[in-house]
């Protein structure tokens, strides 16, 4: 039981020295990865659409 009393200690006193980020920059943060996993998706869109295109004129 001390082990655990100790490790919640140690894990309380860890998280207090994390820099948590603020608001904004977690919305900012999110906003980008919002945005390139779009762009990723259409870009993969086009891709497969051309290859499925590109397929069928070929067969």
């Amino acid at each position: 039981m001390g082990n655990l009393s100790n490790f919640l200690g140690e894990v309380r006193e860890e998280l207090n020295k994390v820099v948590w980020p603020s608001k904004d920059s977690t919305v900012g943060t999110t906003i980008v990865v919002i945005i390139i996993c779009l762009l990723c998706a259409l870009y993969l869109g086009v891709v497969d659409f051309g290859l499925s295109k590109l397929t069928q004129f070929i067969y």
